[in-house]
């Protein structure tokens, strides 16, 4: 099984550029952690840069047909890829998806197709055999890739090695993190976060095998975009290599960290992308000492409308002035934060 390189890192951030944003470091006050906010994505989720670079190498060898399965942000990310690339979309979403993000799979183009969430794969398979669609799985090598740019940014942004906290579902973001951030900086320490109730990444990592939770036990967390009940393969492989560390917090954190980041940066995170800083916040303690910067991965969540008008300018004045503090900028304030 051949790994994911900094080479593929390099050509997936090259054929993304035109379409993603190189979101900023923001330093929560008075903490030595910084979020990096891929809520700013056209899709609101870090999953736009793997599916922009799968799509797009498909598209170049003429595949006219994309179909993917997912619990949400995956689905909307190919079909806005697709739609970038002029290319037929079709996605499966089980039943228990936010309506927020099956309407913006369908506002984006895809034909959506709905099961209960044990069915997902099977069904995307079933119909990619019977339309002849071609499969962007979320943990496919080039999906990987365009995730790893994530990474890359984060290790250059820095001014000195640390820790970065990655959501974990399937794994595809944290393989890409790695990847990147440990060939620009071999010093930096890449640590997985998963709630404690779908906890199958943490479990894997600790028997050095890929363990697989029933879908049912998964699906009791918040998270839902964290509720994949194993590990990719391909994934696993990278995490196994690459990765120091998996982490597990509480939902009762997830929401407090979620408020957090609304009530200090403006930012808008689903329990999913929330779950980084709720690391941080509860096991600031034992992380290894240095700046923590953690991703923040979606922000598919429905709001009110005036905190949406609120959300939309705060990020605008964010976009004018260079989204925040760059770590770079300030190594002092940085250095001088926390234990680190």
């Amino acid at each position: 099984m051949s790994l994911v390189t900094e080479a593929d890192v390099a050509a997936a951030t090259t054929r993304i550029a035109a379409f993603v944003r190189r979101t900023p470091l923001l330093r929560l006050p008075g903490e030595r952690l910084w979020i990096k906010p891929e809520n700013r994505q056209p899709t609101r989720s870090f999953k736009v840069r793997g599916a922009l670079n799968a799509v797009g190498r498909l598209a170049e060898r003429g595949v006219g047909h994309v179909i993917a399965q997912s619990s949400g942000n995956h689905a909307q990310a190919v079909a806005y890829a697709a739609g970038r690339h002029g290319l037929r979309v079709t996605v499966v979403l089980p039943d228990t998806a936010p309506a927020l993000k099956v309407e913006a799979a369908r506002r984006f183009g895809a034909e959506v197709v709905i099961v209960p969430p044990a069915l997902r794969e099977v069904t995307c398979l079933a119909l990619a055999d019977r339309l002849a669609a071609t499969v962007v799985g979320s943990d496919d090598s080039d999906v990987i890739a365009g995730h790893g740019s994530v990474g890359d940014e984060i290790a250059r942004d820095q001014s000195r090695a640390g820790v970065i906290l990655v959501p974990v579902c399937n794994g595809g973001l944290l393989a890409g993190v790695a990847v990147a951030a440990k060939a620009v900086d071999p010093a930096i320490r890449v640590i997985g976060v998963e709630p404690e109730l779908a906890a199958d990444g943490a479990d894997s990592f600790r028997a050095g095998r890929r363990i697989a939770w029933p879908v049912g036990r998964t699906y009791r967390t918040v998270a839902d975009g964290l509720r994949g009940p194993v590990l990719g393969a391909l994934a696993w492989e990278h995490i196994h290599r690459y990765v120091d560390d998996m982490l597990t917090v509480s939902e009762e954190s997830i929401g407090a960290a979620a408020d957090l980041l609304r009530r200090e940066l403006g930012e808008r995170a689903e329990p999913s992308g929330a779950v980084t800083t709720a690391a941080y916040l509860t096991h600031r303690a034992t992380l290894p000492p240095g700046p923590v910067t953690a991703v923040l991965s979606g922000g598919n969540v429905a709001v009110h409308a005036d905190a949406d008008t609120a959300e939309a300018t705060a990020g605008a004045a964010a976009d004018r002035s260079g989204g925040g503090e760059r770590p770079e900028a300030a190594p002092g304030r940085l250095r001088g934060a926390g234990s680190g």
